[in-house]
């Protein structure tokens, strides 16, 4: 390829990209789940590629509680969610019970500036997983306000001052493992999945007032119905579309009024990856047993299954890291750490490489260099090449499983106690 005509390619990618950012994305360094273009592809920043607890920290602050929801940045504000232990009882005994807090953390220093509880959940609360929190989904940012979701626990609206503007405690479901999937902002509304042991729904409420706008029940002959899916919006040919995989099947949605527009069954529950559209088509992950990747044609409308599907890749495809795309190549990383990069057109695998480890977390790609933070807390940063070339291992040793977040050129990662923020500047 020519000069002329790999700058006509990168400018390609670039448009594609700007056509369906969410309005919101420029009002915050880090405003949602995966970013501000919602895929984790990083815009403007050049990341450390070398840290360790006591190398390249600008800080670290400990964290009360317990959560898995990634951090989100407003200016110099950091956000993030946990579930904190209830005092135990007169009598010494744990009560069981729980607060479901936001924290506020300056992002200069790292100090904890608030600890917002939202909901208190009693000691008879649904089980989780072990791998899971009670504070698991990523709270959004939609340029005004927060919204603040635990899933089948609760969803809250509060201002950037600290005030809780709202509170809708009142779509309880059962779970099954938690909660997990994050909403997203469209308009005025805020929509998330709800599916459970017995409820398989996506729901819209009214941003303003938490109030119920609209429901659309799955409807899907699936065995188990729970996945924890994040939702993406997508413009596509001029059409507004909203897309949710979920155990058996994905739906695309109008997402201002909850009408189907399509939907694609397969085989596969517990739903976790967050869906990408790229090159002309929508990306998902299909959950266990054996998690395949799809490559679905969004043009159609009804039940497409027999005639938008474009291919399918079933090797080393991940159940809970979402994937990255970019100039044509999709890449991943298998829960088990195998990591590999995917034709976006055809589906055929360009390259692959093992980590080594347990995968969660959802990888960040920043230019060239991709950012995989196994479940031990080592991160690996690999420059995206064929073959790929290891630039760094960075071994933190504490459990993590939530994604990574950015603040300016800093990288934020969030362990099983702590946050740092990792910069080149030390």
């Amino acid at each position: 390829m020519g000069q002329l005509g790999w700058w006509r390619s990168k400018v390609k990618w670039l448009l594609v990209a700007l056509c369906w950012m969410p309005p919101y994305c420029m009002c915050a360094d880090w405003p949602e789940f995966r970013g501000p273009t919602a895929d984790g592809l990083v815009p403007h920043a050049t990341l450390p590629t070398s840290w360790s607890p006591t190398k390249n920290v600008r800080w670290v602050t400990s964290l009360p509680g317990e959560g898995w929801s990634s951090p989100i940045v407003i200016k110099d504000d950091i956000f993030l969610t946990a579930a904190i232990p209830l005092p135990r009882t007169l009598g010494g005994q744990e009560s069981g019970g729980y607060d479901l807090v936001l924290l506020k953390i300056d992002g200069q220093d790292g100090s904890l500036l608030e600890q917002l509880v939202l909901f208190s959940e009693p000691s008879s609360a649904p089980s989780i997983h072990q791998k899971n929190s009670h504070a698991s989904p990523t709270p959004v940012f939609d340029g005004e306000n927060l919204y603040v979701h635990f899933g089948h626990q609760g969803t809250a609206c509060v201002s950037l001052s600290g005030e809780v503007l709202w509170r809708n405690d009142g779509l309880s479901y059962i779970p099954v493992h938690g909660g997990g999937g994050s909403p997203v902002v469209h308009g005025q509304l805020l929509i998330f999945s709800r599916d459970g042991e017995k409820t398989a729904e996506v729901t819209a409420l009214d941003k303003r007032t938490g109030q119920v706008v609209w429901r659309l029940p799955r409807n899907v002959e699936a065995d188990k119905k729970f996945s924890f899916c994040t939702p993406s919006v997508f413009k596509i040919d001029g059409v507004e579309q909203l897309i949710l995989p979920g155990s058996g099947v994905v739906q695309s949605i109008d997402p201002n009024t909850g009408t189907e527009l399509w939907r694609l069954g397969y085989d596969g529950y517990s739903v976790i990856p967050r869906p990408v559209y790229h090159a002309g088509l929508v990306f998902i992950c299909t959950g266990y047993n054996r998690p395949s990747l799809l490559a679905i044609d969004p043009t159609g409308s009804g039940d497409v299954t027999a005639t938008h599907l474009k291919w399918k890749n079933d090797s080393n495809i991940p159940h809970t890291p979402s994937i990255l795309a970019n100039e044509g190549q999709l890449v991943m990383v298998s829960d088990k750490g195998i990591a590999l990069g995917i034709n976006a057109l055809t589906g055929a695998e360009l390259w692959r490489t093992r980590l080594g480890g347990g995968f969660s977390a959802s990888p960040i790609l920043s230019g060239q260099l991709a950012y995989f933070i196994s479940e031990d807390g080592e991160c690996s940063v690999l420059k995206i090449d064929n073959p790929p070339q290891e630039v760094a291992k960075n071994l933190l040793g504490e459990r993590c499983l939530a994604s990574p977040a950015v603040i300016e050129n800093d990288l934020l990662i969030r362990t099983a106690g702590h946050l740092y923020r990792f910069t080149n500047s030390r």
